[in-house]
């Protein structure tokens, strides 16, 4: 099944953004913008946390999850509340997975969110590249920041 696959990827990897959390050095390191960057590393995790628990809690789950895509490139939170956020964001993730059907990843996305309607288990492949895309990220912010 798709849906297992899918939830054994997320698995593997959505544990890794938190690892990366964990390993800088203090708190105030999370939140540096390296020279020549953007944005840091808990901002990225923050991105990744709401990005998550908005298209597979809120929109498939039904979950009262409240996205502030703002709030993820311009706030902060503690070292601790950001785990708990990544923490919520993985339980998303395996909740909406381990409920669905290959059926349901067949059916369109309830959003059309690339400019053409794609299926539910074409966005999820999507969430999954986009997220590890953020991952290596941050794991070369990390190393960047914490000389």
């Amino acid at each position: 099944m798709l849906s297992k696959t899918l939830a054994e990827l997320y698995k593997k990897d959505l544990p890794r953004v938190k690892a990366e959390i964990e390993a800088y050095s203090s708190e105030e390191t999370i939140w540096e913008v390296g020279e020549g960057t953007k944005n840091s590393g808990g901002n990225l995790a923050l991105h990744i946390a709401g990005n998550l628990s908005h298209f597979f809690g809120a929109v498939i789950g039904s979950s009262d999850y409240k996205r502030d895509r703002e709030f993820e490139f311009g706030g902060k939170v503690s070292r601790n509340e950001l785990i708990k956020r990544l923490d919520a964001a993985y339980e998303s993730v395996m909740n909406t997975l381990n409920g669905m059907t290959d059926e349901e990843l067949k059916k369109d996305y309830p959003l059309e969110l690339l400019g053409y309607p794609m299926t539910t288990e074409f966005f999820f492949i999507h969430l999954l590249a986009h997220m590890t895309y953020h991952l290596g990220q941050i794991n070369y912010h990390r190393r960047m920041i914490d000389l």
